[in-house]
């Protein structure tokens, strides 16, 4: 029962940790750049023990040959002398150091070559993973671009939704535009003709006349000659009567 519960428990944390690697590229590669570069230190630390046993093995040869140089020298020289004994001993030492000597060159030779191929496949290895970094870096540049993209043409698509579904309203307000608009001008007809326009006319002509006469008789009190007047309108005459007929002959005299 344990094992089963612990189970779902790993499927659902699986699966959020997946949602968050698909959401989370870039953390996730800079995760595997951080793993490389540890790979690589780790990988520089064993060739540095192995270039130390290159090292160590130069040397041996080294001090092997200089050995070597100096026991034969010795066996030759006590040959020479006559010191067969001692020259015997020197010779049996050589053969030992050339042995020792040949052995330890074969080693070297393994040990460099090993090194170089260490090397070699660690400059691939590097190689192959920076280039694949590198390709992912564009991909999800390219996927991050994509998917700004479709969510623009989305955006664009419910806007165009949302306009084209907001037309029967639009139409509703149009008509309502339109009726107020022709029941104001109906409105407006209709007053204009009840309006009697010869009562308008009428009393327009009297103020005009009763300014007329109000500068005459300013002009009159000044001593001010204004010239010859316009004849009052006919409109005027007659709402006035006779009267206002005989003053204005009289100032005109």
């Amino acid at each position: 029962m344990y094992q089963r519960l612990y189970n779902i428990f790993r499927g659902f944390l699986a699966l959020f940790v997946k949602d968050l690697e698909r959401r989370n590229p870039e953390a996730l590669l800079e995760l595997e750049q951080e793993s490389l570069r540890e790979q690589v230190a780790s990988f520089n630390q064993g060739l540095a023990t192995h270039a130390g046993l290159c090292e160590r093995l130069m040397g041996q040869v080294r001090k092997l040959e200089t050995e070597e140089r100096e026991v034969r020298a010795r066996t030759t020289a006590h040959l020479r002398a006559g010191n067969r004994s001692v020259a015997a001993q020197h010779a049996l030492r050589l053969q030992t150091v050339e042995r020792e000597l040949a052995e330890n060159r074969r080693q070297l030779e393994q040990a460099e070559r090993t090194y170089q191929d260490l090397v070699k496949a660690r400059d691939v290895a590097v190689r192959q993973a920076r280039a694949k970094i590198e390709s992912l870096k564009g991909a999800i540049n390219d996927m991050r671009m994509n998917q700004a993209m479709a969510e623009m043409h989305e955006m664009a698509a419910g806007m165009v939704t949302e306009i084209g579904g907001s037309g029967d309203t639009l139409n509703r307000l149009h008509e309502m535009v339109e009726e107020e608009r022709t029941r104001a001008a109906g409105r407006a007809r209709m007053a204009r003709d009840s309006m009697d326009m010869d009562d308008v006319e009428l009393k327009q002509a009297e103020m005009d006349a009763l300014a007329d006469q109000a500068l005459a008789d300013f002009a009159a009190r000044e001593g001010i000659s204004i010239g010859s007047e316009t004849p009052a309108p006919a409109p005027a005459e007659r709402a006035m009567g006779g009267a206002g007929q005989r003053r204005s002959e009289s100032e005109n005299g």
